[in-house]
């Protein structure tokens, strides 16, 4: 028994190999995942959410500028980092549901395989994508091409002595293995071999450069731009990627040519309609009549058949993308991780399977290593029989052995993703009701003028000059120029990548968004007759369009909402041993939190630890969404479904802060929630 529970100890059965074990928890003193576990325990460095207080739930500085909260916030982070991994939360989160059983690797949140999928999903994956892999092979890259110009003699030296004499003594895997334990259980080491530099400043022969955006307003970013709070610039370059990537692909399926066209005139019928790459994705079928053909489905036999295949296929690549981004990062929070999660027991776990590597590359030769290897190819090749035959024994002996094998459970286990992260600093926050305060929003641009720049962020190695430059070439690559954002390398890309509509066709735009504004307008002042009339539909969008000049300010304990169209506000009380978020009408509920109410007299009251599922909701439909902020402007305020054990759902609508509620709710109780 008691190498049974060693073993189970070091690799925890996922929920698939132990269906009938169910546990269901509603308090976080429950500790039913390593999350949780984190949230609760007492910190060595405590941040202003840790510190002990007598109220009821502190607000730590909810709708107030970032120079007024304070820092930090969660020891041993910045709250700049902090608001990061919030930010991306909140575009990463739709949809959670509870499960009963013990998540693998002992952390929850992690992705259901039945996801569902969406288009709007897709690009939030895509956008994961290349903020954490774009972005660390860009990094990787840099580096790379830092090493080949010998810019940096002195270490491009070291490293190229260090290679050649591990070659000419065939120690060439014993040097690669203590290098790869070096930089994985040392961090001081990563610096010294391959120190910093602002990725937009490295030129692609590993000189200093002119940063894309024309400014280094940022040191994470591809294209150097300024941004207010860390981080927004990747997210920036993140969305304006997939926008790219549309952009390019509608172009193509259009047919836009540019180059092949002959001069517009004032009077041709194209002056006068907008560019079809920027209306819709349907101009792909007035190419092709234009061309001569017929592409309805009568007549294009693999219309309806591709088109199924490939929106079939689009939910398992959607999950890839997320489980290659979701490794990449527990990858890069076991090398660097964040409080509260253990400093060194990742790293030394992830060294320790690089040791037998090391001692392998001892006593191995060359020869034997080729022999092994071309051996392992053939049978990989050639042993289907077998290896067929001992994958269905497997299947029958231990089903879902599959599991086992995870990353997750094994080299990773307990190492969390970024949004195990921010759900474990999202719980320590509540555990001490001490809400995390949401992302300060700023209206203004950020400032056109270089980052301050650090030896964190732009420094060499030994008697180096940083990119080898000097201090007036990296003053002058950092400073601002207005002409460098829009060059290109040639005009074939001018033209493909302008969107032109006419003048007669800027007119007809602006002719159809005046008339889409009335339209919306009517039928928001329409949504209030139907509603008086028992519309259900229409109650849900009373008020999805705030006013602008209405105040949208609220929380950390009452939330601005509609309930089946009254305005009220959703709370959460935390008096009773477990919380409850609840829905009032009263105008003074506000001030719960600071004072006790007993006479609120809720419309209905919900235990926190009896919800199942959470789900954010459109105020409007998405072509509703897209003509409310191209016609008018506005920010649709969304709202959420609430589902409890029993089944029965609820859902508030007209919500400006409809994630900061999502959060709250996801991390109080002692759910184990899965991603859908």
């Amino acid at each position: 028994m008691a190498t049974g529970a060693v073993y189970k100890d070091l690799l925890p059965l996922p929920q698939e190999t132990e269906p009938e074990k169910e546990e269901t928890t509603v308090t976080m003193q429950d500790k039913p995942t390593e999350s949780h576990a984190l949230a609760m325990q007492e910190p060595e460095i405590k941040g202003a959410a840790q510190v002990d207080h007598e109220e009821e739930v502190v607000n730590l500085g909810w709708n107030e500028p970032k120079e007024a909260v304070s820092n930090p916030l969660v020891g041993g982070i910045s709250n700049e980092d902090l608001w990061l991994l919030v930010r991306r939360f909140n575009k990463q989160m739709y949809h959670v549901k509870e499960i009963p059983n013990p998540p693998p690797g002992g952390l929850d949140l992690n992705i259901a395989d039945e996801e569902e999928f969406s288009p709007d999903k897709l690009r939030s994956n895509v956008e994961r994508l290349y903020m954490t892999i774009g972005i660390g092979l860009m990094g990787f890259g840099k580096q790379i091409v830092r090493l080949r110009s010998w810019r940096e003699t002195r270490r491009t030296a070291s490293f190229c002595a260090v290679y050649f004499l591990a070659w000419f003594f065939d120690l060439l895997m014993l040097v690669v293995s203590l290098t790869l334990i070096a930089l994985i259980a040392y961090p001081r080491s990563r610096e010294v071999m391959f120190p910093p530099a602002p990725l937009a400043l490295v030129s692609s022969k590993g000189g200093v450069q002119k940063p894309k955006s024309g400014v280094l307003g940022s040191t994470d970013s591809a294209t150097g731009a300024p941004e207010n709070h860390k981080g927004e610039a990747v997210e920036q370059e993140a969305s304006n990627f997939v926008n790219g990537i549309a952009s390019v692909a509608l172009s193509s399926a259009t047919g836009k040519h540019p180059q092949g066209d002959a001069a517009e005139d004032a009077d041709e019928p194209g002056s006068s309609v907008p560019d079809p790459t920027s209306i819709a994705v349907s101009a792909a079928d007035a190419k092709d009549r234009a061309a001569g053909a017929t592409p309805t489905k009568e007549h294009d036999k693999t219309k309806v058949p591709m088109e199924t295949a490939m929106w079939t296929k689009m939910r398992p690549i959607m999950h890839g993308l997320a489980d290659v981004t979701d490794t990449w990062e527990r990858f890069a929070n076991a090398l660097d991780p964040l409080p509260p999660f253990p400093k060194d027991r990742f790293r030394v776990r992830i060294a320790s399977l690089v040791a037998p590597l090391l001692l392998a590359s001892i006593f191995v030769s060359s020869y034997m290593f080729m022999k092994g290897v071309t051996f392992g190819f053939g049978f990989a090749f050639f042993g289907d029989p077998i290896i067929s035959r001992s994958l269905s024994l497997l299947n029958r002996k231990f089903p879902h052995w599959q599991r086992l094998l995870e990353l997750r459970n094994t080299v990773l286990k307990g190492v969390p993703t970024n949004a195990q992260l921010t759900i474990t600093l999202l719980r320590i926050g509540e555990a001490n009701k001490a809400p995390i305060p949401p992302p300060p929003h700023i209206d203004s641009p950020p400032p056109e003028q270089p980052t301050d720049i650090t030896d964190s962020q732009l420094r060499a190695t030994g008697a180096d000059w940083p990119l080898n430059a000097t201090q007036e070439e990296l003053d002058e690559a950092m400073s601002h120029d207005p002409s460098v954002a829009a060059s290109t390398s040639g005009a074939d890309i001018d033209a493909s990548k302008a969107s032109k509509h006419g003048k007669k066709g800027s007119k007809i735009l602006g002719f159809f968004r005046h008339t889409a504004k009335g339209g919306v307008q009517t039928a928001i002042g329409s949504d209030k007759l139907k509603a008086a009339a028992g519309s259900s539909h229409a109650k849900n969008r009373l008020g999805a369009v705030p006013h602008p000049d209405e105040d949208l300010t609220s929380g950390p304990v009452a939330f601005k909402c509609r309930y089946k169209g009254k305005k009220g506000h959703a709370y959460i009380t935390v008096k009773a041993t477990i919380p409850c978020v609840a829905f009032s009408t009263d105008e003074t509920v506000e001030t719960i939190g600071a004072v006790e109410r007993d006479d609120l007299h809720p419309l209905w009251s919900i235990p926190v630890g009896e919800i199942s599922e959470l789900a954010k909701v459109g105020g409007y439909g998405w072509k509703a969404k897209l003509v409310v902020g191209w016609a008018m402007g506005r920010e649709v305020a969304d709202g959420l479904d609430i589902v409890q054990r029993d089944g029965s759902t609820t859902r508030v609508t007209a919500m400006p802060l409809r994630d900061e509620l999502f959060n709250r709710l996801i991390a109080m109780g002692g759910q184990k929630w899965e991603c859908w």
